[in-house]
């Protein structure tokens, strides 16, 4: 299994979670096969020990795309161990596959996006929350620009003492607890974190992969490494660039020397990992009563606003980082039902 993971990282170029992702999937389906996983015999993988793991799957109800990529994964495999000489033939050449779903996870709107980052902006300033003014009529939100407004989300990364002196108001009679700078230091990663998934429609994986060196600040340029190690330069809009200087000013406030050139740190002082940073935006969007977002909704809703505010295709392919103009073109469906759904809502011949 070494030599299969080896093989995805170096000649395929897959990422950490993908190898970890189908690594686990090919050990579940040598379960299938005497001997396995560690002792598998594999002549006696065939097409029928495939079909019937894959039968497996759908019983345990998992996602036809978690489905869909197990059977990538098989198939990705047994053709690595015919190359290798491990297999006489491919099994998985007659393999059909099942389609993954083609919808898309819940999008913020504009007026919603506008709101979580206004909270996370009061919490970093250290001001109490102000109620989110309504977006002028017709106005067209793109995803990296914002007008101000407010309600707060709850602190990721500090213990519950550290999130209640920076959330809650002082008893009365005591004047409030001034935050700590590692409490700032926290919020104002926190915030630009979130501003920069955003503002720049990153993957949690490329933003956590972010060095400092990655920003140029001046021009509001983040250079991204991709999947399959492709580089591009995505643009950013002023309140990602402001958020991002509030927290390399408090940065040296959490990072270690274990951290290095890390852009944004976990508060144990090394580079952030993915699964801070999906706690962090579930508290977020759930804390001010909006959609319970992951990373990649956010991802997702700066797709749509660009989309619904005029951009083409093809620019937002680039900013996503698709290698596919009919990947970036699934954001259309979604543009056009809520089209729709505002036609049918307010056209008074619907």
């Amino acid at each position: 299994m070494e030599e299969f993971a080896a093989h995805l990282r170096l000649q395929r170029a897959r990422s950490v979670h993908t190898v970890r992702a189908y690594v686990g999937d090919v050990l579940d389906l040598l379960a299938e096969v005497p001997g396995g996983p560690s002792g598998a015999d594999l002549s006696r993988l065939d097409l029928a020990v495939l079909r019937q793991w894959l039968a497996r799957q759908n019983a345990r109800g998992l996602s036809r795309a978690t489905t869909a990529r197990r059977s990538a994964a098989a198939r990705t495999f047994s053709a690595w161990a015919v190359r290798s000489g491990h297999l006489a033939h491919d099994p998985a050449l007659r393999l059909r596959s099942p389609k993954a779903d083609r919808t898309l996870p819940a999008v913020l709107t504009p007026e919603q996006a506008r709101t979580a980052l206004a909270g996370l902006d009061a919490r970093a300033r250290g001001a109490e929350p102000a109620v989110a003014p309504p977006a002028p009529r017709g106005e067209r939100a793109g995803a990296g620009d914002r007008p101000p407004a407010a309600p707060p989300g709850p602190d990721v990364a500090g213990s519950r003492d550290q999130r209640e002196r920076l959330l809650d108001p002082a008893p009365d009679g005591e004047p409030p607890v001034a935050p700590s700078a590692h409490d700032r230091a926290l919020a104002a990663r926190d915030q630009a974190i979130v501003e920069l998934l955003y503002g720049a429609a990153l993957r949690v994986s490329e933003a956590c992969a972010l060095d400092v060196t990655s920003l140029d600040l001046g021009e509001r340029l983040v250079r991204v490494v991709g999947k399959g190690d492709k580089e591009r330069v995505v643009p950013f809009g002023r309140p990602a660039a402001q958020a991002l200087r509030a927290w390399l000013d408090l940065r040296s406030e959490l990072a270690s020397e274990a951290a290095g050139r890390a852009l944004f740190v976990g508060a144990r002082g090394r580079r952030i990992d993915p699964r801070t940073v999906r706690t962090l935006v579930h508290r977020v969007t759930g804390g001010a009563g909006l959609p319970d977002l992951a990373p990649h909704g956010l991802r997702h809703s700066a797709a749509t606003h660009l989309l619904e505010g005029g951009s083409d295709l093809r620019s937002i392919q680039e900013m996503l980082g698709h290698a596919s103009l009919a990947t970036t073109q699934r954001y259309t469906h979604v543009s056009s039902e809520r089209l729709l759904a505002a036609f049918r809502q307010a056209h008074p011949r619907a």
